[in-house]
């Protein structure tokens, strides 16, 4: 398997560092000079500052570019793109069939929609295939993206969203309760190195309690809330103020958020 980049952004960079790692070789575009510079020396990756023939000769061209900009790159790639390619998108809010479109009705494409924890190989990435991908390029795409983290394919392209809604942006969700953990720890009179190092620590236990354990997290909330004592307190204070429907109100409006732009940026 032979792979171009096309954009050398954070999300792409972490996909080189993991396949890297493997001794895979990349190729990666990008007109910023500075950023392939620092590709080249720490990765060991060949660069150009436009789409070349190493791209025409690549198995997999990943498309790593800014949504709003995937319309002109599709444009440029289209003509240069290798017979029996796998086309993989990273882009967020692309349509797999407006990339198709853009493509010429080119329909070995898989779209994928990873987080940002891949930047240090904890990510998650949601993954729908067209029909045109082959049994062995979708191994292809798993493999890529599994070099950062885990995969979730997906039956329907319409499940990106939720997946976006939870995973894609629900990094930010963790680090929102984090930041109130930490303002409270501040408030209860304990400096703020020590309710961060309390914050940080307690999240991070608690979430590898439950990806260790075999018990739906309810249960293991369950077992650290005894009646009338103090976790009992502030979760009976959250579920008089409505926080488990908030969020799951926010996370649905994430979802018809991403809906939205795939609509837009599809134009």
């Amino acid at each position: 398997m032979s792979i171009a980049f096309i954009g050398g952004g954070n999300m792409a960079t972490a996909l080189i560092a993991g396949l890297a790692a493997t001794g895979q070789a990349i190729h990666v575009v990008d007109p910023n000079a500075e950023a392939l510079a620092r590709l080249a020396a720490r990765y060991g990756v060949s660069t150009a500052s436009a789409i070349d023939a190493q791209v025409s000769a690549a198995s997999v061209v990943v498309l790593a570019v800014k949504p709003q900009q995937m319309k002109a790159v599709a444009a440029a790639l289209q003509p240069a793109l290798g017979a029996g390619a796998l086309v993989l998108s990273i882009a967020a809010g692309i349509r797999a069939a407006d990339l198709s479109r853009w493509l010429g009705g080119w329909d070995a494409i898989v779209r994928t929609m990873p987080n940002t924890p891949a930047l240090i190989g904890k990510g998650i990435t949601g993954m729908f295939a067209l029909d045109g991908v082959s049994a062995a390029q979708r191994a292809q795409a798993d493999a890529i993206l599994r070099a950062v983290g885990r995969t979730v394919w997906l039956d329907s392209e319409a499940q990106i969203d939720p997946v976006t809604a939870v995973s894609g942006s629900g990094p930010a969700y963790v680090f929102y309760f984090i930041e109130a953990l930490q303002q409270a720890a501040e408030e209860l009179g304990l400096t703020p190195e020590q309710g961060r190092a309390l914050a940080l620590a307690t999240f991070e236990g608690a979430a590898q309690l439950a990806v260790n354990a075999d018990e739906p997290v309810s249960v293991l909330r369950e077992r650290v809330t005894s009646k009338g004592g103090t976790t009992y307190a502030a979760l009976s204070s959250m579920e008089a103020d409505g926080i488990k429907q908030a969020i799951i109100r926010a996370v649905k409006a994430a979802a018809a958020r991403g809906e939205e732009l795939g609509r837009e940026l599809g134009q």
